[in-house]
């Protein structure tokens, strides 16, 4: 099964239902007291201050990301998620290079993210894709690691 990755408007229904998917599996794997859902707002993950993509496979949406800008050369990636249909098929490093590869063409020269120490298979994805890890750099009560890659 091939995964093709295309861009979304993060309001759709296709988006809103991946963006649901994914704040229902955090509330479940979530370690360190509550977890409060932080999505963000869909203006700012529309060109030119971010991005939405959507991972499909056989017609079906398997997965998700997002980019905001945080400064004109620093990116966040947001709400990087893979449904169950579409793990084991290299659907996340997919998304993340797609991700990668438009804040450079939105003027990016690093990106930035920030995740929980108990999503393993997030962690390890980041680390082996050139990620590293860095202080704090918001105030994210759900996050326990923070995350730098160069794109320059």
């Amino acid at each position: 099964m091939a995964v093709t990755i295309a861009p979304e408007d993060p309001a759709s229904a296709v988006a809103q239902a991946l963006l649901h998917a994914y704040f229902s599996d955090r509330a479940i794997s979530f370690v360190g007291g509550v977890y409060t859902p932080k999505p963000a707002d869909p203006a700012t993950l529309r060109a030119p201050e971010g991005a939405f993509l959507v991972a499909w496979s056989d017609g079906e949406p398997v997965g998700c990301g997002a980019l905001r800008r945080l400064s004109p050369e620093r990116f966040e990636v947001k709400h990087l998620y893979v449904a169950p249909a579409g793990r084991g098929m290299g659907t996340g490093a997919s998304l993340l290079t797609a991700l990668e590869a438009r804040a450079v063409e939105l003027g990016a020269t690093e990106v930035v993210l920030d995740t929980n120490s108990a999503l393993t298979a997030a962690n390890r994805l980041y680390t082996t894709r050139g990620y590293a890890s860095v202080p704090a750099y918001n105030d994210n009560p759900n996050a326990t690691t923070w995350f730098r890659k160069s794109l320059a």
